[in-house]
């Protein structure tokens, strides 16, 4: 599980089924760890050993939508049968030259929890700022995709496995 949260850069071509378009569509465009806040150099994806409780780990991610954008990661809780992690946009999010969410208005929490040795639970919860563009709102099935999404990736499940979570 550590080593898959880690390797950012296997997000880029992640799929999610658009609600607009109808199709299955590539989610993360590309997606890099970056060795500190923005500004700083691509490297090397995070191994399971930089994956640690207080630890602070920083990325950019292009979306299909919400373009570039500096993220960081923090582990808030580390064992061998529980891992709680929560991202942050830490720059500007926008559609095209329009702000969409501002430093922090896009936060998302994670816990993954042993349940066997083969199985894991999973939990998460997003949520955007008061201040977020009103063009985010009203997207409730596209924001459903996108979530499972990533639980597939995390899972490693088929991130375009019939059928979507929502039409």
């Amino acid at each position: 599980m550590l080593r898959r949260i880690g390797a950012i850069s296997n997000l880029k071509g992640v799929l999610y089924w658009s609600t607009t378009h109808k199709q299955w569509q590539t989610l993360i465009v590309d997606a890099y760890a970056t060795s500190g806040p923005p500004g700083d150099r691509r490297r090397q994806d995070f191994s399971p050993d930089e994956i640690a409780e207080g630890k602070y780990l920083y990325f950019q991610q292009a979306d299909n939508l919400s373009g570039k954008a500096n993220y960081r990661m923090r582990i808030l809780s580390d064992s061998p049968d529980r891992l709680v992690f929560d991202t942050e946009n830490i720059t500007t999010m926008r559609y095209w030259l329009i702000p969409l969410f501002h430093p922090g208005e896009m936060q998302s929490i994670y816990f993954l929890e042993r349940e066997s040795q083969d199985i894991w639970r999973y939990y998460s919860i997003a949520r955007t700022g008061k201040n977020s563009n009103i063009l985010t709102s009203g997207h409730e099935a596209s924001s459903i995709n996108r979530a499972v999404a990533f639980y597939r990736y995390l899972a490693g499940i088929p991130t375009d496995k019939e059928p979507p979570a929502a039409r």
